[in-house]
C-alpha cells in the first residue's frame, strides 16, 4: 500500500483529525503547525516548508523535478500530472545514489490506484487536497486494495499424510474475514494453497475471524505488492495479503504471529503438469477454500477433492521475484 497523506495547508485541525480517522498514513503542515498535528495521533509528518510542489506542465518542470528527486529532495507533483512524465521521473530515481521521495496529488480512487501502479512500481506516496476531503476514505480503501485481482485455479488433493509435530504460524490480523477468504500458502512461491481464515463455527472452538492458521514456518506466504515471506519471518505490523474464492485481494495488518508446536498434516495438490504441498497444523478448524467458496477441513479432505491454488513463476530472492531457473517441492 502506497503512504497516504493529507495535505493540511492551509491546516485546519478538525480536516486534520477527519483525514487521520478516515486513515491517513500521515500529515503535510507548516513547520508552526507540527506539533498541533503530531498531538492528534502518532503519524508520519512531512514538513511544507521542505517540500517543492510543482505543476508537471512543460519538459522543463519535468527537468526541474527529475533533478530535485535524484538530488534527495521531496517533490508534491499537483493534479494534472500525467503517467508518461511520471514515468520518466520514477526511472531517473532508479538510477539515484539517494532518490528523494515523489507524492502525487489525488482527489479520486481512480487516480489513487493509477498513481500506485506507474511502472509496476508506483510512487513513494499520494497525497490529498483539502478539497478532497470527503473522498479520503474511498481512496484508503483503494489503496489498501491495489493487489486488485488474483488469479486462482482449482487444483486437486493427491495426498494428505501425517508429518509429525512441527512449529505452525498464526497470523493475527487487526481485520475481520468470512468464509472463503485467507491467505496464499505453500511450500513453494510457484504454488500457494488459499488457506481459509477460522470464520466457521464448530462445537469446540469458537470462530476466531481475524485468524489465519497458516502452515508451517518455513512455508512461503504472498504479500502485497507480488512479494513474499515465510512465515516465520512474519512480525507484528507486517502487513498480509488476504484474498478470497474470487481472487478478490485486501491488504491486512499483522497483529499478533503466534509460533506453536503442532501435529502437521502433508498435503499435495495438483493443477494441470503442475504440482504443490504445504503442510498445515492436523486440526479441525484448518480449514483449505474449494472452488465455491466453501471451506472443507484438512481433517475432511481426501484423494480427489477439489481446492483454490495460485500458480506462478518459481523463482525469488528475499521475497523479491527474480528469473532464475529454480525447482521447490
Amino acid at each position: 500500500m502506497r503512504a497516504l497523506f493529507f495535505d493540511a495547508e492551509p491546516y485546519v485541525r478538525e480536516e486534520v483529525t477527519r483525514a487521520l480517522e478516515a486513515g491517513a498514513d500521515g500529515i503535510i503542515a507548516p513547520p508552526e503547525n507540527a506539533a498541533a498535528a503530531q498531538s492528534l495521533a502518532r503519524c508520519r509528518l512531512i514538513d511544507s516548508a521542505k517540500l517543492t510542489r510543482l505543476t508537471l506542465s512543460s519538459r522543463e518542470d519535468e527537468h526541474k523535478a527529475a533533478g530535485l528527486l535524484t538530488g534527495g529532495l521531496t517533490v508534491l507533483l499537483r493534479r494534472g500530472w500525467e503517467i508518461i512524465p511520471v514515468e520518466n521521473l520514477l526511472a531517473a530515481m532508479q538510477g539515484a545514489a539517494k532518490p528523494g521521495e515523489l507524492i502525487l496529488e489525488v482527489a479520486a480512487p481512480e487516480e489513487a490506484k493509477v498513481a500506485s501502479g506507474i511502472l509496476e512500481r508506483g510512487v513513494d506516496a499520494v497525497a490529498v487536497p483539502p478539497q478532497a476531503l470527503s473522498a479520503l476514505r474511498d481512496i484508503a480503501a483503494a489503496l489498501r486494495d491495489e493487489d486488485g485481482q488474483m488469479s486462482l485455479t482449482t487444483a486437486l488433493i493427491t495426498e494428505i499424510a501425517p508429518a509429525g509435530m512441527g512449529h505452525r504460524v498464526c497470523v493475527d490480523t487487526l481485520s475481520r474475514f468470512v468464509k472463503g477468504q485467507g491467505m496464499l500458502v505453500g511450500n513453494s512461491a510457484a504454488f500457494t494453497f488459499l488457506v481459509n481464515a477460522e470464520t466457521e463455527f464448530n462445537e469446540y472452538v469458537a470462530p476466531r475471524p481475524f485468524r489465519v492458521n497458516a502452515g508451517a514456518v518455513h512455508a512461503y506466504a504472498l504479500l502485497p505488492g507480488d512479494a513474499t515471506a515465510y512465515l516465520d519471518e512474519l512480525r507484528a505490523g507486517a502487513r498480509v495479503l488476504i484474498v478470497d474464492a474470487q481472487g478478490r485481494a485486501e491488504t491486512a495488518v499483522a497483529g499478533r504471529i503466534k509460533v506453536e508446536r503442532r501435529p502437521m498434516l502433508l498435503i499435495r495438490a495438483k493443477a494441470g503438469d503442475k504440482e504443490g504441498a504445504v503442510f498445515l497444523q492436523n486440526a479441525e478448524t484448518i480449514r483449505l477454500v474449494t472452488p465455491e467458496g466453501e471451506a472443507k477441513s484438512v481433517v475432511k479432505l481426501a484423494p480427489g477433492d477439489k481446492i483454490l491454488c495460485r500458480l506462478d513463476a518459481a523463482g525469488r530472492h528475499f521475497g523479491l521475484r527474480i528469473k532464475e531457473a529454480i525447482s521447490e517441492s
